[in-house]
């Protein structure tokens, strides 16, 4: 379990953890109703810095609007969430990498199954940055479960209800002495894993699924594109088969709580030799390098706090 620090954001004040609580009687608590995202924040030589939160506000905007969340922009701004994650770090002092969790909660009480026109409310908290798979080489199973498609909860929506889907594929991995799932569309393409987006290696290539396979659209997936298209590696977005991981030679996730974690193993079956391969430990470096604030992309997508 990770390590929670011991003050909170909690309805436009900062609070004790233990008092940033919402009602049983919240849509927030009924049904799940609240959309999410968590960004790192860590020590770097200008100073504490956030990695690319204006695309962690966007996604809490895009979350919110997606599934009818139409009060939340109307009494944010990015500034003010810029200066909450500010107060947030100054008040619990962090000296190494931490995860800081942003949440925008449907606070109204019994409103029913809709959305549209209740009050919201943001919190915020920072705990310690614990990879939630191994980092030396993770090992999958493909999940009896299949993701939710775009037409049922979409996806591109963080939604914090959605995350049941997860967590029933995860616990079956688990219980199954994997490390996480690999998670199916319900045509059987490959999606991503239970919080992490997935790259194979084939021939020199990086391949990842298209944003149209039921996917979240990762921020750390845009950013390993992007740092593709800068080294000069061949990238393709496109719909991925499982047995296509069978043949790989490299597989990693990324994201937030993953960073670039090598895959070792689907399915009882070895990717490549085993270990984590050239491209992977290539973007790795990378974006762990600009992410300490010391790449020359690091000005562009670090925001100090």
């Amino acid at each position: 379990m990770a390590r929670v620090y011991d003050m909170a954001y909690m309805r436009d004040r900062l609070v004790p953890l233990s008092e940033a609580n919402l009602s049983v009687t919240s849509s927030a608590v009924l049904y799940g109703l609240s959309v999410y995202t968590v960004f790192p924040v860590e020590p770097t030589p200008q100073g504490l810095a956030a990695f690319r939160l204006h695309d962690h506000w966007d996604r809490l905007v895009n979350s919110s609007k997606i599934i009818g969340i139409d009060t939340f922009a109307t009494t944010w701004t990015y500034e003010k969430f810029v200066a909450v994650a500010q107060e947030v770090i100054a008040a619990n002092t962090p000296t190494e990498r931490v995860f800081v969790r942003a949440t925008v909660h449907v606070d109204a009480s019994v409103a029913g199954t809709r959305s549209r026109g209740l009050s919201t409310a943001m919190s915020m908290f920072v705990y310690e940055a614990s990879p939630i798979v191994p980092q030396d080489g993770c090992r999958l199973k493909t999940s009896v479960w299949r993701r939710t498609a775009d037409d049922a909860i979409p996806s591109r929506a963080k939604v914090n209800g959605a995350y049941v889907n997860s967590v029933l594929a995860k616990q079956d991995a688990l219980d199954s002495g994997y490390d996480d799932c690999l998670l199916l569309d319900d045509e059987g393409h490959v999606c991503e894993l239970s919080a992490a987006n997935i790259f194979i290696v084939r021939n020199g290539t990086l391949i990842t699924p298209g944003t149209s396979s039921d996917i979240l659209e990762g921020i750390n997936r845009r950013t390993v594109l992007g740092l593709a298209a800068e080294m000069n590696i061949p990238a393709v977005e496109r719909t991925v088969d499982l047995t296509e991981l069978y043949l790989a030679d490299e597989a990693f996730a990324c994201g937030t709580s993953a960073f670039i974690a090598p895959v070792k193993e689907v399915d009882a079956r070895m990717v490549g030799n085993g270990t984590p391969g050239a491209m992977t430990m290539r973007l790795r470096e990378r974006l762990a390098a600009i992410q300490h604030g010391d790449d020359s992309l690091s000005a562009t997508l670090l925001t100090l706090l």
